[in-house]
Formats: C-alpha cells, structure tokens, sequence
C-alpha cells in the first residue's frame, strides 16, 4: 500500500461512525441505534439526541437488527463523507427489508439539511430526517411516522444552544468529553457547507458550561474539549446575541465575555482538569487567546489551526480573512509565547484555480510550521456554496498528485516531531487499552500525541509519568516511571 493510500486509510479509521450505548433503565421500552460521522460536533451533538430519546423511553443497543428506530448522525463537509453515509443508509434498508420491517430510518445532522428531500421523497431511503437545530422535535416526529407520516424538521435556529440539555455520554473511556460552547458559523469560506447546514453562529451561556464541566469533573472526568465551529468567535452579551465585540464592550464590560475569558474560567474550575478546545479560525484567533493558554497549566499546549493553503491569492478566492503573512504571524505569536506548543492543520489540495506556484506555497508553509499532524482532502464541489459557481480545474489526477506530496511531506514532519520527544519524560492522562494489546493502556500528552505503556496497575483517569523509549509518525511508547 503506497504511502498515499496508507494516510487516506488512517485518517478513514480515525472517523468511522460509533454507535452510541447507554445503560438501559427499567423504564425503557423501546431501543435506539445511533451512529455518528464527521466532525466532534457531531459526536456531541448525538449525545444530545441520546438525552432526548432517554427521556421518552428509548435505550440504545449495539445489535442494529433490535433496534426501533436507527439514526445517522451525518457529515456534508466532504463529498466522500457524504458517500459513506448514503452506502450505510443502504445497509440500514437492507436491515429493515429482511430482518426487523418495523424498524425506522433517520437521519440527523448536516446531510438532513442538505438532501433532505432526495432522502425522504426521491430516493425513500429514510421516514425521518431531523436537521441540527431540530433535535427537540424528535419525540413529535418519531409520533408522526408511527401513525404513517413522513416526518422532518430541517429548520434553522438563531437561538438553539442546547445549553439546559444535559448529553448522554458516548460509552468509553468516562475520561474526555466534549462540551459544546457555540454553534453556527458566520465566516462563508467559499469552499465550505457548514453556513448553510449548521446556520449562523451563536454562543452557550458561560454559567451552564461552567456547571456542565464542574458535573463532568465531579463525575470523574479529568479532560473535556470546547467545541464549536469556530470556538474563537464564541461571545457572550446579555442574552447571548452575536454583536460587534468592540461595541459590546464599550456599552458594558462586565456583561461581555469573549473566548479567551471564557477559557479562563473553565480552566479555573480545578487543576486536573485538563481543556483542549477546536476549532480555531486563524482570523478569529487572538494574542489573548495565547496568553490565556500560556497562563494556566491545565490548558494543554496543542492548537488546531486549518490554513488549507499556503497560498494568500488562494487564501482570498477562498475568503478565509487572512493571507500567508498573517497565518505565519499567528504561528510566530504562538511559538513565542508557547515554545512547547504543538500545532495541527487542515488542507484541502486543488481547490479551485489553484496552480503548481500555489500548490509549492502551501509546501513551504508546511516546511515553515512543522505541523505535528494533519486532515489533508483534495478538494471536493459543494452544493450550494459560493465555489460550486466556480470552475473546478484542477484535473482529478492532479488533485491526487498534489495530496500525495502533501502527505508524504506531513509524514516527515510528523516524524520528525515524535523523534524529538524520545528521551523525554511527560505527563500522561490514562485514557484506555491500546488497541493492539490488552496488556498495554494509551493516554494523550499535553500536545495531543498518543503514548503506549505497559498496563500495570494504572487505572484510567489516572496522571502518570510517562519517558518515551521509541515513537513511530502516529505513537509513542513509554515507559511509567
């Protein structure tokens, strides 16, 4: 296997649908399999769902022939997340047709919006399509399609937050979880789905996050990620509504709270509670933001931060509200103020009009960054956005050609960025058996990389040092000192 379908693989395994399992109550009468794609947020979102369905009798089950009703919790980012999704609503339909007739169909999230009525009407590969704003309304649409309606719900919310929602947590290791902060996003990439799938951007009152990382703390977790479509834009006023900073602030400083207080805070709730957040626009990222991090240990030093060109004329068609010059600053701030910070990125290879001089630009950003990883597409037409008017020339063998080298250059640098961590000793945060071996446990450093070490008598949740004796382009392995 070549190294470009190596990478392609991984990056595949790193974001396979899991279904969601839930303890089963003496009042659940009925069982839901729910499975998720794409993003966190996603992943957060589902376990939104699973609360909302817990409360109206449903339990969850890992068998899906069992199961009442099935969601899929989907991606529109990526044409091929999109494909990945449709070949599972297939399966789900086979399911149905020859072992459970009764068994309903449904899918939720960004392709519910998006091809809402191909699923429904076209191509009838589902009885229930829930958009993300609509997640409350399930109990009333699951009602309708039991008494033999079709039902949806793809509408969008200036207000949604789900902020007095309580999630139900994915079944796993009960040491990191997610923490919505924001939904939305108001910055119109030419190339990107989400303002139109996710609608416009809208902060979560500070207090209820603060309670939900206090409860996750109290109930034994020890990290949790604030999440959000652009987390950096997150900005509190009054009652929540989206208004210029600068004005907000002249009008009441006390009544306004921006990410970088807001990180603060959650970072004050206890010290061993660890906070890694995602993701940043690097035009919404500010000094304050770094210097919140570089303040307080608990914050880890990791920041994902997608350029998805190193080029600044492709940066604008893209409409990203920055160019080269501007990143690499950011970039030169951060390593300043966070020499041990490590940073990841995003990359979308022949994006439209993109030429080799372009392509050779975002080569030497990598080589400039030294990224620790990295999710690199080829770029894929979007309907409905700004690009999808645009004329997509770049050759799809050219495309491919152009990945190839980005990946084999993020390959060295990943490397290259494991090998200078062999002979050091960290702090690692026991989060779960390693795949390979029961007699092995894996944990996170603070800069997000995986480490393997020998189980002993480590439980999970636990602070442990870690020296690292040898390290691959993805793993460490350690010893427990």
């Amino acid at each position: 296997m070549n190294l470009e379908k190596l990478l392609e693989k991984k990056i595949d395994e790193s974001k396979q649908g899991d279904a969601l399992s839930i303890p089963t109550s003496d009042k659940s009468t009925k069982k839901m399999y729910l499975e998720s794609y794409g993003c966190q947020m996603n992943f957060s979102d589902s376990e939104i769902v699973a609360s909302i369905l817990t409360k109206e009798g449903f339990s969850t089950t890992q068998d899906i022939t069992e199961a009442d009703i099935v969601f899929v919790n989907t991606c529109s980012v990526r044409e091929k997340a999109e494909q990945t999704v449709r070949k599972r609503l297939e399966f789900y339909n086979s399911i149905k047709r020859d072992k459970n007739s009764k068994m309903l169909v449904g899918v939720l999230g960004c392709m519910a919006e998006r091809l809402k009525a191909k699923f429904l009407e076209e191509e009838k590969l589902v009885d229930i399509v829930v958009g993300p704003d609509a997640y409350r309304d399930l109990p009333n649409l699951i009602k309708e399609v039991e008494d033999g309606k079709k039902a949806i719900n793809v509408i969008l919310s200036l207000e949604e937050t789900y902020a007095d929602i309580n999630p139900v947590r994915l079944a796993g290791n009960g040491v990191t979880a997610f923490v919505s902060i924001t939904r939305g996003c108001d910055n119109m990439c030419t190339f990107c789905v989400v303002p139109f799938t996710r609608g416009r951007e809208r902060s979560r009152d500070p207090e209820s996050i603060l309670k939900e990382c206090n409860d996750l703390f109290n109930d034994g977790y020890r990290e949790i990620t604030l999440l959000g479509q652009n987390v950096d834009s997150y900005l509190w006023y009054g009652g929540g509504a989206k208004k210029d900073f600068k004005k907000a602030t002249n009008e009441n400083q006390e009544n306004c709270i921006k990410f970088s207080d807001l990180l603060d805070r959650v970072a004050k709730v206890n010290p061993l509670l660890r906070i890694r957040f995602s993701t940043s626009n690097p035009q919404d990222m500010g000094i304050d933001v770094i210097d919140v991090m570089a303040k307080h240990n608990n914050i880890c030093n990791y920041i994902h931060l997608p350029v998805q060109s190193g080029s600044s004329r492709l940066l604008e068609v893209m409409k990203r509200g920055y160019d080269r010059a501007k990143y690499i600053t950011l970039i030169d701030n951060i390593k300043q103020r966070i020499p041990d910070c490590t940073i990841s990125m995003d990359m979308i290879s022949g994006f439209c009009t993109e030429t080799k001089e372009d392509h050779q630009e975002t080569l030497s950003l990598m080589d400039y960054v030294e990224y620790a990883f990295g999710y690199m597409y080829k770029y894929s037409v979007r309907p409905n956005t700004p690009a999808a008017r645009f004329e997509d020339d770049v050759t799809p063998k050219e495309k491919q050609r152009r990945l190839a080298e980005i990946i084999e250059k993020q390959q060295q640098h990943s490397l290259k960025n494991m090998k200078a961590k062999v002979g050091k000793t960290y702090e690692v945060l026991v989060e779960g058996f390693s795949k390979k071996s029961n007699n092995h446990l894996f944990g996170r450093t603070t800069h997000n990389a995986s480490v393997i070490f020998e189980k002993g008598t480590h439980k999970l949740g636990d602070y442990i040092m870690v020296k690292i004796d040898d390290c691959t382009s993805a793993t460490l392995k350690g010893t427990v000192l």
